[in-house]
């Protein structure tokens, strides 16, 4: 078959695997073709949950790895364990034999193991990590989410450069819109880094975004921007903040609506707008981080999703390579 796009795949990480993982990989199959699949891990395993699965042979291959990279492992334990399913695959797209590479594994031993196989892209100094967010009319990118507590205005105009290029790559019909998160919309408010990034932004001319100026946490979602730029600490808190806001509303909502006739019967006549609600919160929707700055892309699915999240991050990683992710930021890197 044709293999436009090759995922390398860690299939030992994160809970439920190699079970959830090659269900994942069912379901996405069952939707797209075009996608060829190097399977990493305990091959009896795979091999197990492919037979359930009946997936073809056509669209996959499975590589043997002897060990696991664990939850508890420390990421410099992890780099040292070279026969992981999680490094394979990982070298596996530094070797070009795979165009990107996803885990549901170990976070911090996915992003050393990654810098420390892969070149960073000339001229940008950090990687950063993106991750969808959803807005009223759309989709925003939000990078940092962590990888880097310190930042320079220069890693803030390169993670703006390369969280549009990831937004114009996976939706190629929007226009980038890009702001720095502050706490204020005034030049004046912020601290010195931020400002001077605001400054030298303003002034530089690109072809991948529109600078917006600054964006304050609690318009995140009005759709205004589209691309939202912050240091990996302030960037981390808000997205667990938002995570635990939207759990919060959730719970509290299924409970509200299980107490007493009338609530029931107001969740009947509802159904339709609270299937909805419901969707608009499901994060296995939005499954799918991305590390930047690398020369190939690494996809980080979270850990505890279920199959259905595991397939959205497939679409997230086949979107990066069509969309020429590595290419669009490698063309535009501001030097």
């Amino acid at each position: 078959m044709s293999k436009s796009v090759v995922i390398a795949v860690d299939a030992m990480g994160g809970d439920n695997s190699p079970k959830k993982i090659i269900s994942g990989i069912s379901a996405y199959l069952k939707k797209n073709t075009g996608v060829y699949f190097r399977i990493f891990g305990k091959k009896n395993q795979i091999e197990q949950e492919i037979s359930l699965n009946q997936i073809n042979k056509e669209y996959y291959e499975i590589i043997h790895c002897d060990e696991v990279v664990k939850n508890n492992d420390t990421p410099l334990m992890a780099a040292k364990k070279k026969n992981t399913s999680m490094w394979q695959a990982i070298n596996d797209v530094k070797e070009k034999r795979s165009n990107v590479i996803i885990s549901a594994g170990n976070t911090g031993a996915l992003f050393v193991i990654s810098k420390l196989t892969m070149n960073m892209i000339e001229n940008i100094s950090k990687p950063a990590l993106a991750a969808l967010w959803p807005n009223k009319v759309g989709m925003n990118i939000v990078l940092d989410l962590g990888a880097n507590v310190e930042c320079d205005e220069k890693n803030f105009e390169d993670f703006a450069l390369m969280g549009a290029a990831l937004h114009n790559a996976l939706f190629p019909n929007d226009n980038s819109k890009v702001a720095l998160l502050n706490i204020g919309s005034e030049e004046i408010k912020g601290h010195e880094t931020i400002k001077k990034a605001y400054h030298a932004m303003e002034h530089k001319k690109n072809n991948l975004y529109e600078f917006c100026g600054y964006i304050e946490g609690n318009h995140i979602m009005d759709g205004v921007v589209n691309v939202i730029v912050t240091d990996g600490f302030t960037g981390n808190i808000a997205l667990k903040t938002a995570e635990g806001t939207a759990n919060f509303i959730s719970t509290e909502l299924k409970k509200a609506l299980s107490k007493g006739i009338i609530a029931k019967f107001s969740s009947l006549i509802n159904l339709i707008n609270l299937k909805k609600f419901k969707k608009r919160l499901d994060p296995r929707l939005y499954n799918g981080a991305i590390l930047l700055g690398l020369e190939s892309p690494v996809i980080k699915s979270h850990g505890s999703t279920d199959f259905v999240g595991f397939a959205n991050s497939l679409d997230v990683c086949v979107k990066t390579v069509d969309g020429k992710l590595i290419e669009r930021i490698t063309k535009n890197i501001i030097t």
